[in-house]
């Protein structure tokens, strides 16, 4: 341990299940440091934080905080020790107000034993303050956009004055601005001698705000150092065991007839005026800032949102979409953006996840045929490389980047002859990604029409043969994939240009 470590977890070793976890795991991060945590899905990053964070408790070794060695016996523990946790699934109450949120399990208390609302809103205004966020203390949590959970999630840990924060995938959910005012006031922490550990897949952010790094792979230590000591390149090869290629994953083919095509969609107040089609072997792609429609537009043709106006043909015939299984019907599948929300249900197995929007190929008469179910979900394991122990576990025992590919798993089961990925990479590692990238290739290949949604600039070209860009609910730009670039798609995405 460094003379001047703020906290060191020491020879930490875990096993779930007599399956080892992490393997003899050190890490040290200093005091008023942004220490980045990497390494793939599955490399015992969430499990380190989560005995942290009282969650889980090691088999072997120990946590040293400020040179006192603890044990953190529970999550109120590790809070009393000055560590908040926020957690890429967030993790705030929607029915309850924001200052609630804010101070729940701490509440403030007249001696009386009354709850003092209004100094308890004070506090939350104040703190929200520095954020830049204008939030109503007493609006409720459901009514807020992702992003605002996020920054009520971080104000939450201002609030606490904590010394130590733990941030998963923090930016997932902000757009560029919030970005930027997250990584200053990120820096104003360091200054006050706050430490971060920030884990993230996006290695362009840990290149620009963090101080220092620990790779783990495989429940291991694989390389830790400073980060101006240190390439990219190298460090994705430390986290995937290899060099990662940026190349486009694509070749120009032959497409066939037009499987989608929208006409004049308009839904007042979320975009206005779409006009595109993909067709079969064709991945055509979305993407812009937050808050640019395109996830409103494409709920509309799953028909989560009805109030839209335009035509929607599905192979030259036009159809009518109120409502989700009358997508699935016509031949259309999506996977959403918010796995949590909306992807899986979390009490449910890994199995019955991948099978539910098929029962009908596992049902007979008024009964799930389960070896048939096992033996599909096997076949999508291996081609998916789905990493779970046990398909019989619920489902948010496993990482992100895992719950992932059981939700392809599942829309590939369904067979859609259209389908949507909505931000399919987020919070899933660089290996991971590639994997999914090939899927989605092989989708295309096999004469799919494929729409992909994405914020990242990066990934839409890695992909997409055809690239649409939107701003404030409207295409500013269309371009062939091999042609954009990120700063020109950046520029149309802002709207400094428009129309192409």
């Amino acid at each position: 341990m460094s003379m001047s470590s703020f906290l060191s977890m020491e020879n930490i070793h875990k096993s779930f299940n007599h399956v080892p976890v992490l393997k003899n795991v050190t890490i040290n991060v200093e005091h008023g440091e942004i220490h980045a945590l990497l390494g793939e899905n599955g490399a015992g990053k969430s499990t380190l934080m989560n005995i942290l964070g009282g969650v889980h408790h090691p088999d072997e070794g120990t946590i040293v905080l400020n040179g006192q060695t603890v044990e953190m016996v529970n999550p109120r523990t590790s809070q009393s020790y000055g560590i908040s946790f926020i957690h890429q699934e967030l993790n705030v109450v929607s029915d309850l107000r924001v200052y609630e949120n804010m101070f729940l399990g701490a509440e403030l208390e007249n001696k009386f034993g009354f709850v003092k609302v209004e100094e308890m809103c004070r506090r939350t205004n104040e703190i929200l303050a520095q954020l830049g966020v204008n939030i109503h203390p007493k609006t409720y949590v459901r009514q807020l956009d992702t992003s605002y959970k996020q920054m009520i999630e971080i104000a939450r840990a201002l609030l606490h004055k904590s010394r130590l924060i733990i941030m998963d995938e923090p930016t997932t959910a902000l757009a560029e601005h919030e970005v930027r005012r997250l990584f200053a006031l990120m820096k104003n922490l360091k200054q006050t001698g706050v430490s971060i550990i920030y884990i993230s897949h996006k290695l362009k952010e840990i290149e620009e705000v963090c101080d220092t790094y620990t790779v783990l792979r495989d429940g291991k230590v694989v390389g830790s150092k400073r980060m101006k000591d240190e390439h990219l390149d190298e460090i994705t090869k430390l986290m995937v065991g290899k060099s990662v290629s940026e190349d486009r994953l694509i070749e120009s083919h032959a497409f066939g007839q037009v499987a989608l095509e929208v006409k004049n969609l308009t839904h007042e107040g979320f975009f206005k005026d779409i006009n595109f089609t993909v067709r079969k072997g064709e991945i055509v792609g979305f993407t812009g800032l937050a808050g640019d429609g395109r996830t409103e537009l494409f709920e509309s043709l799953f028909g989560y949102r009805k109030k839209y106006t335009g035509q929607i043909k599905i192979f030259d015939r036009v159809v009518t979409i109120k409502h989700p299984t009358q997508a699935l019907k016509a031949g259309m599948g999506l996977v959403p953006k918010d796995r949590k929300e909306n992807a899986i249900i979390k009490d449910l197995n890994v199995i019955q996840n991948m099978s539910l929007s098929s029962m009908a190929h596992f049902e007979k008469a008024g009964f799930i045929k389960g070896k048939t179910e096992r033996e599909k979900f096997n076949f999508y394991q291996q081609k998916l490389n789905i990493k779970v122990p046990n398909p019989k576990t619920t489902i948010d025992k496993l990482s992100g980047g895992n719950q992932q590919k059981v939700v392809i798993a599942k829309w590939l089961e369904v067979n859609a002859d259209i389908i949507i990925f909505d931000n399919p990479t987020q919070g899933i590692d660089v290996g991971a990604k590639r994997e999914i990238y090939q899927h989605i290739v092989s989708l295309a290949a096999q004469g799919k029409a494929v729409i992909i949604l994405s914020s990242e600039a990066p990934e839409i070209r890695k992909v997409c043969h055809t690239i649409h860009v939107m701003y404030q609910g409207e295409v500013t730009a269309q371009f062939a994939g091999e042609e954009a670039t990120d700063d020109e798609i950046m520029s149309y995405a802002t709207g400094s240009k428009r129309g192409r």
